[in-house]
């Protein structure tokens, strides 16, 4: 048996330096985890699933459930994946990826049986708070299983330092689901598919400002979530819950991110400026400009997102930002706030679920645990 493959005890973990250290979503990137294409299945039929994807996408999906996402999809966004990797790697950030899976086994809890989805958006699954890696208790039943797939990445972390936990596994029963919800319409008052049966919720409802976090309430993250996640990490940390006004609600980072010291980014659709948190009083809101319209039918038809992908940007440091090379709206706009945007092809990521932001999970930024707010 190698050193490395010893997970260490006593006080020699106390020695090891973790090589996961990540506090926020700006400081100069060192490694990532990207996701994977390989066996990418179209959801299992839930509510949890329809409720929170687009209505045309919805409905092709309850057709499609369980079955392999078609070349025509699959090539595209491989070849800009590929890209994408590449462009990571010439800026000296060390990239890993999960395994492959074969998502369309089947599998079964003693409360349900469902086939799997992708791990093409490992930002979903795992929260990475400073050393800790969390592995997070996800509201879709095919997602359960879903960080398995990044094990021996995980295991290679906590044997080289790093903190491991995961948050207790939800039953995801009916009881966790709403059987009379239905979105709001104009005017009405927000409603949530999930109950507050048990803790659930998804890391990409959360975004990192050092010693404070971000979230929102949403159709894959309940209130117990946000309050286990407060709870775990103590009174070290402050969590502020940002009110989306979307009617289907689910990640932030189509919403609200923080891209660098006094620099948030917000949606205009979904988030009313006046009903900010107030430890955001003395930062810059920038207003993300209109996504430029997607001109492609089968991308339009497909994708599991909203248009506001736009604004799914991942941070390089303060000042450089990989954004989306159709958008070009967001780009000039991103040049006028002062940063250095690095355009990049990832439109055809959107059947999977997301674009940069989520494709990616943050290992090691070059950086400190710090407070950017008065505590």
């Amino acid at each position: 048996m190698t050193d490395a493959s010893r997970a260490p005890t006593g006080g020699a973990a106390e020695t090891l330096r973790s090589p996961v250290a990540s506090h926020n979503e700006w400081d100069p990137l060192e490694e990532v985890v990207v996701g994977r294409l390989d066996g990418a299945t179209t959801p299992s039929r839930h509510s949890v699933v329809s409720c929170n994807v687009p209505p045309l996408a919805a409905g092709l999906q309850r057709l499609t459930a369980g079955f392999r996402y078609p070349q025509a999809l699959i090539g595209p966004a491989q070849r800009e994946l590929d890209q994408f990797v590449e462009l990571l790697e010439s800026l000296g950030i060390t990239v890993t990826r999960p395994d492959a899976v074969d998502h369309r086994r089947r599998f079964s809890t003693p409360h349900w049986s469902s086939r799997g989805f992708c791990n093409t958006c490992p930002r979903d699954s795992m929260l990475v708070i400073g050393e800790e890696i969390i592995e997070t208790p996800m509201a879709w039943p095919c997602r359960y299983f879903e960080t398995h797939s990044y094990r021996a990445l995980l295991k290679d972390y906590f044997r080289r330092g790093a903190r491991w936990t995961a948050a207790p596994r939800p039953q995801l029963t009916d009881a966790l689901y709403d059987p009379d919800y239905r979105p709001p319409g104009p005017g009405e008052p927000m409603r949530y598919l999930l109950t507050e049966f048990e803790p659930v919720f998804d890391a990409a409802d959360f975004v990192r400002a050092g010693r404070d976090l971000f979230v929102t309430r949403s159709n894959v993250t309940n209130r117990m979530g946000i309050e286990w996640v407060r709870r775990h990490l103590g009174p070290d940390y402050r969590v502020h819950e940002i009110e989306s006004r979307c009617r289907t609600p689910m990640h932030i980072d189509t919403t609200f991110l923080v891209l660098a010291p006094g620099k948030a980014l917000i949606n205009p659709e979904y988030v009313d400026v006046d009903r900010l948190p107030d430890v955001l009083s003395s930062w810059d809101i920038l207003i993300a400009p209109p996504p430029d319209p997607i001109r492609d039918p089968l991308l339009r038809l497909t994708s599991l997102c909203g248009k506001w992908l736009s604004m799914n940007i991942l941070m390089i440091d303060e000042k450089r930002v990989i954004a989306e090379r159709h958008h070009t709206t967001m780009l000039r706009a991103l040049e006028s706030w002062g940063f250095e945007p690095i355009p990049c092809d990832l439109l055809h990521y959107a059947p999977f679920g997301g674009s940069f932001h989520c494709a990616t999970l943050d290992i090691r930024r070059r950086g400190s645990l710090e407070s950017y707010f008065d505590r």
